[in-house]
């Protein structure tokens, strides 16, 4: 049991709300976005500021409470959450101020990117994010963070000046490049392994109004599309961006009639290239083959990275498999087209994002993000509102990766793997594991913050 005493004296210090299980508000507190993981905390502390943030953190290391830190909550391992421990709830902490100038913006932890995207419209800027405005900030970033604009300018760690970051042992450091510039490479791409995030600084772009939408043809089609999309998509300006996908139309509008529910493959694409140009670009996407439905327009950035919000929303059961690709030989195609066609459920499907262009000119060693010399990113998501199904998503995502993974790259995005042990963490790091160790032996030698992708510290006491 707790020390009642310091029990006392951390929930009267505490601004922000305490939500135990006997509170009303309990159940609807420790859901998170993947409905699949349904864990139990034991308390959830909805930080108002950095005081309460330090508060949390010093009760579990003093009463060796477990700690989970949650920002947006979208984390698909349910890695934000916890049994029996001390849920870190960043979301009152959200705030968003840009600096047209200087082209920055300060985003609080518990922000998610619609909040960034709203702020930052306004003055024709935006930050490279994801590819749905309901993922928190703090969970993508720390993972590296790869969308739309990733081509062009690079992952959202790329686009990372500083940070504000509560330690282990309670105190608030600043980690940018002349401030514990070993923390700053280390939450580029490191995960929640160093410390709670409490603000991020962004340089942010000039993106306005995109030209983009959803390019989709029918599945006896698809061994030749992806085999054109493979080739095509590297060699074009870092203006298109352009993710492949295996799908099932939704049943509803802008999509026809004929093809609610049908199987498909597509491209979801992105210009930010002058608006002059884009005919000339989309020229070879949209004539041969033609597709069998498109819809492309202008828009506003903040309109398309919140797209597919509707048809992701929060509660669905959640099981995704991903890694990193350099090539996508006929064999691999074959592969996917045998599982990418069985998709297990109206919401599953495969993504294959680029992440070459801007992300290539950057170092291998400069953050933690090691794979700077793949093509793309690749999840497979078995998604479905039913829980019955979970079984069935499961079989299905591990399956398909399964068959793909020995033409992968040998690691993948942090952000989509479940819990998948130590190895799997060593490989997505590559040669910066041992660095990030070194980091991690510094700022959380006794492994407090565990709950996440973990890098396992190698001197003192690490906690279980």
């Amino acid at each position: 049991m707790f020390d009642q005493a310091r029990y006392q004296e951390f929930t009267t210090a505490l601004r922000g709300n305490l939500i135990e299980s006997n509170h009303p508000e309990y159940d609807s507190a420790r859901r998170i976005y993947n409905a699949m993981i349904d864990r139990r905390p034991r308390m959830i502390v909805g930080c108002a500021d950095v005081a309460d943030v330090i508060a949390a953190v010093n009760f579990a290391r003093e009463t060796e409470t477990l700690i989970s830190i949650r920002g947006g909550g979208h984390n698909g391992a349910g890695l934000c959450t916890c049994d029996d421990g001390l849920c870190v709830d960043l979301s009152p902490m959200r705030y968003v101020r840009v600096d047209p100038h200087e082209k920055t913006v300060r985003v609080g932890g518990g922000s998610t990117w619609g909040d960034v995207d709203h702020a930052t419209q306004a003055f024709d800027l935006a930050v490279p994010s994801g590819t749905i405005s309901t993922t928190g900030v703090g969970g993508l970033t720390l993972g590296g963070g790869h969308g739309y604009l990733t081509r062009k300018y690079g992952l959202t760690v790329d686009n990372l000046l500083g940070a504000d970051v509560v330690l282990a042992d309670g105190s608030v450091v600043t980690a940018d490049a002349d401030h514990n510039p070993d923390l700053f490479w280390a939450i580029r791409g490191g995960g929640g392994n160093f410390g709670v995030v409490t603000s991020f600084l962004f340089r942010a772009h000039p993106v306005s109004h995109v030209f983009a939408g959803v390019t989709l043809w029918h599945l006896d089609q698809a061994r030749e599309r992806l085999r054109w999309y493979a080739d095509f998509t590297p060699n074009q300006p870092e203006d298109l961006y352009g993710f492949f996908a295996f799908l099932n139309v939704p049943p509803g509008p802008p999509f026809p009639e004929q093809l609610h529910g049908k199987t498909m493959c597509g491209v979801v694409w992105a210009y930010v290239g002058a608006p002059e140009t884009v005919e000339k670009t989309f020229q070879p996407i949209v004539q041969s083959p033609r597709p069998a439905f498109q819809m492309l327009g202008p828009m506003p950035f903040a309109t398309l990275n919140s797209m597919f919000d509707g048809l992701m929303p929060s509660g669905m059961q959640w099981y995704w498999k991903g890694d990193f690709v350099k090539e996508i030989p006929d064999e691999a195609i074959e592969r996917h087209l045998e599982h990418g066609s069985r998709l297990p459920s109206q919401v599953s499907t495969m993504h294959l994002y680029p992440i070459d262009g801007a992300v290539h000119r950057v170092p291998a060693d400069a953050t933690a993000w090691g794979y700077r010399d793949v093509k793309w990113s690749m999840v497979i998501a078995g998604i479905d509102p039913d829980p019955a199904s979970a079984p069935r998503l499961k079989d299905w995502a591990t399956k398909y990766w399964q068959a793909l993974h020995p033409y992968s790259a040998g690691g993948a995005y942090i952000n989509f793997m479940m819990e998948e042990g130590d190895e799997r963490v060593k490989a997505t790091y590559r040669g910066n594991y041992e660095r990030l160790v070194e980091v991690k032996n510094k700022y959380d030698p006794d492994n407090l913050f565990r709950r996440n992708q973990n890098i396992r510290p190698t001197v003192a006491r690490t906690l279980a």
